[in-house]
């Protein structure tokens, strides 16, 4: 916690340690929506940086599609294959996904022996792909000493088309979307999908590198322009647009040293809670069958209803216990709306602890990492201090720390 005078580019470099931190804490137990097998299959509860097992029994990331428009696309000559060597992880139209081997029932799911990890590969402390384009960003506006959206563009395209570049076979849905876009001829900053049409655009992870663009800015409405510019290049998605008008203000509040307590508590009260639960959400998808068969505007209502504001998250906390907060009251899910008020809460509930809410986070399952980036990124600017052995634990600790020293020099106090 801060007890004196604040040194802004400090808690700069603190917020920025804090995603990549909270990114790989997370990673071996992402997307496990059953708390109880995070102990289960990976030995107890998260304590520390750990490999990811090579199976995940709850795991989609085999046989998930990705059908870019290959004739389109090499008649414009644009590069559209985004896979790599984890090609046969994945459905597509350019390669036979029933030639890879995996086990599929009658009903065509992947069989549970055949369900790798999300991140299956990745060594402890390593980052995962969105974590990785995060420094994509960084190092554009570094080698371009600022911002500039069509540079990133390139930059970005460039990393996901050439092999090597990454480890992490889980590619997100919004990267599939966007790339099924650009093979069509769509102009780049157009490609972003859409939350009426895919409810997983709907998601933290497009909340990432908003975040990160508005360190660059001091003032809070600069800074929230030019996030929300950034998001619509990936995520066309109100929730997100949303919830980055919540989080920016917090995180510039922080990095000029407000009280955590007191900036959470002021950006608690302009907050809508959503209209619908956890709970209520998931039985809504068993309803239909799972979530891709929700009709679209029921989706739309599902998570674009919300609750009147102000939410009294000091009152909140102290009626609400860990257990029925997380999934019954905010979904573990990657949904935007619940995963904000989830990660206020944690913090809040943690006493901005950065090593204790940051696993929390982790051992509440779900969308753990994006969570967890946006998370770590709050927690570090909250605290003058971080464990030194979460930096040194991270496997690009070098490389971070350059890039994360050269995107502060940019800041101004």
């Amino acid at each position: 916690m801060k007890t004196h005078a604040i040194n802004k580019k400090m808690l700069i470099k603190n917020a920025l340690w804090g995603l990549f931190i909270g990114d790989a804490l997370a990673m071996p137990a992402h997307w496990f929506y059953n708390t109880q097998n995070i102990p289960k299959y990976l030995g107890g509860n998260v304590e520390g940086y750990m490999a990811p097992t090579e199976k995940h029994v709850e795991a989609a990331l085999v046989g998930a599609k990705y059908k870019p428009d290959i004739s389109a696309a090499e008649k414009s000559g644009r590069k559209y294959d985004i896979l790599h060597q984890h090609l046969r992880f994945y459905d597509t139209t350019y390669k036979n996904f029933n030639e890879n081997g995996f086990g599929v029932d009658e009903k065509g799911v992947v069989k549970i022996n055949d369900r790798y990890h999300y991140h299956y590969g990745l060594k402890a402390g390593e980052n995962t792909l969105n974590a990785q384009l995060v420094r994509v960003l960084m190092r554009n506006v570094v080698e371009n000493g600022g911002y500039y959206p069509e540079k990133f563009l390139e930059a970005f395209i460039e990393f996901m088309t050439t092999p090597g570049n990454f480890n992490d076979p889980y590619t997100e849905g919004y990267l599939r979307a966007w790339f099924v876009n650009y093979s069509k001829g769509i102009p780049p900053a157009a490609c972003a999908d859409n939350q009426y049409h895919y409810a997983g655009i709907n998601a933290m992870g497009g909340m990432i590198r908003p975040l990160v663009l508005s360190l660059l800015y001091s003032d809070a409405p600069n800074a929230l322009g030019y996030a929300l510019g950034h998001q619509y290049l990936t995520h066309h998605s109100e929730n997100v647009s949303a919830s980055l008008a919540v989080v920016v203000p917090l995180l510039n509040d922080l990095v000029h040293g407000d009280d955590p307590a007191e900036a959470t508590k002021r950006t608690a009260a302009i907050m809508g809670l959503p209209k619908y639960t956890g709970m209520e959400l998931f039985a809504q998808y068993q309803r239909h069958g799972g979530m891709g068969n929700v009709p679209a505007d029921i989706m739309w209502k599902l998570h674009a209803e919300f609750a009147g504001a102000p939410w009294n998250i000091e009152k909140f906390a102290v009626e609400n216990s860990e257990s029925e907060v997380l999934k019954k009251i905010f979904s573990t899910a990657c949904f935007a709306e619940h995963g904000t008020p989830m990660l206020m809460y944690l913090a809040w509930k943690h006493s901005f602890s950065f090593k204790e809410a940051l696993l929390a986070n982790v051992n509440a399952g779900g969308d753990n990492v994006h969570r967890g980036m946006v998370l770590g990124m709050l927690l570090g600017a909250a605290n003058e201090l971080i464990p030194d052995d979460l930096v040194n634990g991270l496997l690009a600790k070098n490389e971070l720390e350059a890039e994360i020293e050269a995107v502060a020099g940019l800041v101004n106090e």
